[in-house]
């Protein structure tokens, strides 16, 4: 066996070589993750004397792991998605959404915030910034400004995104209880939910000046978020708190803007000759355009412990599988009917019947998006593998009594900035969430602090790290045609970047502190 401080060297390879192939040689993640996961594969077994068939079954079950629940719930909420971009209901609700108020500021507040949020809570994948992003670069707004925008507010959304994959999925490695994570995540992120409103309001504003006449909309776009997603989350688990919260952001930020005095303050876009060529919104239109996140939204609270008759039925059918063939094993237990993505699909079929399109078009868009996310599915079975290995080797184990033998008692400051750097590299707060996850639990666990908020402060910073992700960023210079500048937009977002993770950093050290004080 190698000497200890040879091991943590060996362990930090994988990192190494994702940070490099993704962020340097910017190799893209079905290729740099599959080889990522071989050299764990190799640093298992000859330095830290796993036996072949454990580190195999490892990776396998990680792989399968991998593919459910997790891609399954990302086809799904990408299905939703497209069935209704291909139904014309996207359309419909961007009219609806646009057509409240010509000011950018608020607008910014209701496109980015809230419908990006709402995106973000139900599909992810980049959804959250294409959208919005194309939107206000319609408008006539600065593609760059409107890039970075919607990366800045694509954010805290993302902690219970894709219908809580994130925070389920930091459960499950961390061997958590997902409902007492869920609130531990919505409380950390209570203070940034309220502050990023006003980072929105003051870049599209073009500075302080931007706040004003918009104070109060502002603050309560982000009030309105932050409490139903706590309540939420301390009550039903993850699955809901992002939609909810969005929904309410949405209402609330219409209703006010609806009541609130036209004054010209110069943050108007320029009308253009279509803006009064739209054509009149019913309430019946608007409905059916909604038809699908409606039946999502009522599918999951059924089957979610507000309702035990329904919650107990669907979780009884199962499927205990056993793949991993070392010591401490599981069965990977596959849960079919309750699932988030067995819902969502259900929905979105029915919701896709309502607005008109046949069984054939809906499960074309089915297949088509299957297809469109077939290079995402080996990314993310990859690092669940390759996480898998490095769990059940020992590596994960390496890195965290290293890193709390390095830090001490200040670990929980570092502590989100692991959970950034996850989402740096993959681009994903899930795949964050599953390369730390461990490691965080188990550095809490030699501390003496308590897991679940050391686990959500890799959440949390997690969310930090979407903003100045490569394949964020990428997907919004895409969106608004300003392919090229993605070095431009990095700098001006990084910035922020670093004053939310300070932020991060000084709720989750200084309250753990108190905390243990009291």
């Amino acid at each position: 066996m190698l000497p200890s401080w040879a091991l943590v060297i060996c362990a930090i390879i994988p990192i190494i070589w994702l940070i490099i192939s993704l962020a340097v040689l910017k190799m893209p993640g079905q290729r740099a993750i599959p080889i990522g996961l071989i050299i764990t594969i190799g640093l298992a077994i000859f330095a830290f004397q796993m036996p072949v068939l454990d580190s195999l079954t490892a990776a396998l079950q990680g792989i399968v792991n991998g593919l459910w629940p997790i891609v399954y719930i990302i086809i799904a909420a990408v299905f939703t998605y497209n069935v209704v971009t291909k139904s014309g209901g996207m359309d419909t609700i961007k009219a609806m959404l646009s057509s409240v108020s010509n000011d950018k500021r608020i607008l910014v507040l209701i496109l980015a915030w809230g419908l990006g949020g709402f995106l973000e809570a139900i599909a992810g994948f980049g959804t959250a910034v294409a959208i919005p992003a194309g939107i206000l670069a319609a408008f006539g707004m600065n593609p760059v400004l409107a890039a970075v925008i919607c990366l800045v507010a694509n954010t805290t959304p993302t902690a219970f995104g894709a219908i809580g994959l994130p925070v389920s999925t930091l459960a499950q490695v961390g061997g958590l209880d997902p409902l007492q994570l869920s609130l531990f995540v919505s409380l950390q992120l209570f203070l940034l939910i309220l502050i990023v409103p006003f980072i929105l309001v003051f870049l599209a504003g073009g500075g302080l000046k931007g706040l004003k006449g918009v104070f109060l909309i502002t603050l309560a776009a982000g009030l309105s978020f932050a409490i139903p997603q706590v309540i939420i989350a301390r009550f039903l688990g993850p699955e809901l708190p992002a939609i909810l919260g969005s929904l309410v952001t949405l209402g609330t930020v219409i209703l006010i803007a609806s009541k609130m005095k036209k004054k010209n303050a110069g943050f108007d876009f320029a009308k253009t000759q279509d803006d009064t060529a739209q054509p009149k919104l019913t309430f019946s239109k608007a409905l059916n355009a909604w038809a699908p996140f409606i039946l999502v939204f009522t599918f999951i609270i059924l089957a979610s412990p507000l309702v035990p008759p329904i919650n107990q039925g669907l979780k009884s059918i199962t499927t205990s599988i056993s793949i991993y063939q070392g010591t401490g094993h599981a069965p990977l237990v596959v849960d079919w009917l309750g699932n988030p993505g067995t819902l969502i699909i259900l929905a979105t079929v029915i919701g896709g019947l309502i607005q008109k399109l046949s069984f054939g078009q809906i499960f074309q868009t089915l297949w088509q998006t299957i297809v469109q996310l077939r290079k995402s599915a080996v990314t993310v079975m990859g690092i669940v593998g390759l996480a898998k290995v490095m769990t059940y080797s020992g590596m994960i184990g390496s890195i965290s009594t290293f890193l709390v033998a390095t830090t001490g008692p200040i670990y929980p400051i570092i502590a989100p900035i692991i959970g950034a750097l996850g989402t740096f590299i993959t681009g994903s707060d899930t795949s964050s969430n599953i390369l730390f996850g461990r490691l965080q639990v188990d550095a809490a666990n030699s501390l003496g602090a308590n897991p679940y908020w050391i686990a959500s402060a890799n959440m949390a910073g997690a969310t930090a790290g979407k903003m100045i992700s490569p394949q964020s960023i990428s997907v919004a210079t895409a969106a608004t045609g300003m392919v090229g500048e993605e070095g431009n937009i990095l700098k001006r977002v990084a910035k922020y970047c670093f004053i939310y993770v300070a932020l991060i950093c000084i709720v989750v050290y200084g309250v753990g502190l108190i905390a243990h004080l009291v």
